[in-house]
């Protein structure tokens, strides 16, 4: 072989290594190029996403808070209503107890005096069933 075509073997090799080389390159920065676009595009629908979730998350926020609220005001009601509920219960032990004094006081009235029972005053026997109800 001679010497000029030995340079030419060696030029033609260079330059299809560079060729290769570039293909390579070209393809690299293609492929790069297209994860920057679908990565872009992620990015936009992430931002997209974000709003929704930030409205979502107000929402709950919103949601919880309303829950908190109607849990302190059947907290107050529980509580006023047990209030009323001791009240009633002191209320019906003095009427107990003001139904036995009356009860007493008819009692000894007959005791007095039975004949003399009048239609507004119940006999002793109508007093002792009406304070079992």
């Amino acid at each position: 072989m001679t010497t000029s075509s030995i340079v030419l073997i060696v030029v033609i090799a260079v330059v299809a290594l560079l060729l290769i080389a570039t293909i390579a390159w070209v393809a690299r920065n293609k492929r790069n190029q297209h994860r920057h676009a679908v990565a872009d595009k992620i990015r936009e629908a992430a931002k997209d996403e974000t709003l929704q979730v930030n409205q979502r998350e107000a929402l709950a926020d919103e949601t919880a808070a309303k829950a908190r609220a109607a849990q302190a005001e059947a907290d107050v009601k529980a509580a006023q209503a047990s209030g009323l509920q001791q009240q009633a219960a002191a209320h019906r032990g003095e009427a107990a107890t003001s139904r036995d004094q009356l009860n007493e006081q008819l009692d000894r009235a007959d005791k007095m005096d039975p004949a003399s029972q009048t239609p507004e005053t119940p006999r002793a026997d109508d007093r002792k069933e009406h304070q079992d109800h």
